[in-house]
């Protein structure tokens, strides 16, 4: 069966559907995970995954927690991430797919190392989506915490320069960046480069997590397949999907808080600015300690396991290959 041909467009087009599916059920979660990892100590508004998403919709509203998803500015009324993330987990997963079959053209079953290769180039091949996307998404979702960060700041010291004799004015709100906003500045202002900062540290996280969660989706995939059957039944794709997603999410996280710092522009009053991977990774590590690489984890956790839980059931309904007509390759 490994020498059977399999269909890229289609692969591409099944990746598409999942990432989209899948992206729009946990972006409040993901928002949350941006926010609680650019945070630093001595200037936290937020406490927790839950505490975040409820200052979040009574500051911002309900469609605040998608900010970053859509953006009412542009005509077509397309989303970062939903026009991104298309492109971004077909070629994940297309790509996964593609090295698994050119490992296994010996018709032997792919071994772990030949697994773990597939993931590294899936993970290598996706960063030319995954930075850009990621560095406008970024923006737009830690944009509410600066604000509100400075809204406060700026509260008590009107309070304390006034005796506190009279309440604060609020100052107007700042007007909110939207994704052509700041896709026009950086290609003005850094060029091409501007939109790819960060894409060491975006390597650094992704190889990894493809380099662990393929590999432990197939395994997992491959011990909830009846004996009887060519392919797994959808809930056991759902959950190894989950399992082997959230696992890879959270091994990699620390990596995952240093990209999220390099590649955030805005920074609050009194936070870090950093020069490089190593130089974000020594200040985290001497003035918040160990722990400050686990920030969102569990949230990281929750938004990996239901989207790559969705994305893998979607991938292997073969909704393209019904529509295009073609067969489904079977899993290698």
């Amino acid at each position: 069966m490994a020498d059977k041909q399999i269909s890229l467009p289609a692969k591409l087009i099944n990746g598409g559907i999942a990432g989209l599916i899948g992206v729009t059920c946990v972006f409040p979660i993901d928002l949350a995970k941006t926010r609680l990892q650019n945070q630093q100590n001595g200037q936290r508004m937020y406490a927790s995954m839950s505490d975040c998403l409820i200052k979040t919709i009574r500051s911002e509203g309900y469609f605040g927690m998608y900010r970053g998803l859509s953006d009412p500015r542009i005509p077509t009324g397309a989303a970062v991430n939903l026009t991104l993330v298309t492109p971004e987990k077909a070629i994940k997963l297309a790509a996964n797919d593609f090295f698994r079959h050119q490992l296994s053209k010996d018709g032997q079953k792919l071994t772990l190392p030949k697994e773990m290769l597939a993931g590294c180039g899936a993970g290598t091949c996706q960063v030319i989506v995954t930075t850009p996307m990621e560095m406008l998404k970024i923006q737009l979702q830690d944009a509410g915490r600066i604000a509100a960060q400075r809204k406060i700041l700026a509260g008590e010291a009107q309070l304390s320069s006034q005796g506190g004799a009279q309440p604060p004015v609020e100052a107007p709100a700042a007007p909110r960046p939207t994704a052509t906003q700041l896709t026009r500045d950086l290609l003005r202002s850094r060029g091409i480069a501007g939109l790819y900062k960060g894409l060491g540290a975006t390597l650094l996280r992704d190889v990894p997590f493809s380099v662990v969660y393929f590999p432990l989706f197939a395994n997992l995939n491959q011990l909830g397949r009846p004996a009887s059957e060519e392919k797994s039944p959808f809930y056991v794709s759902f959950l190894a999907g989950c399992a082997a997603g959230s696992a890879a999410a959270v091994a990699v996280n620390p990596c995952d808080v240093v990209k999220t710092r390099l590649q955030s522009l805005q920074r609050g009053i009194n936070e870090d600015t950093y020069s490089g991977f190593l130089d974000c990774a020594r200040k985290i590590w001497r003035h918040e300690g160990p722990s400050a690489f686990l920030k969102g984890a569990y949230c990281r956790a929750l938004v990996i396991a239901p989207l790559f839980g969705i994305a893998q059931v979607v991938y292997f309904l073969g909704i393209a290959e019904s529509l295009l007509g073609l067969l489904q390759s079977p899993q290698v």
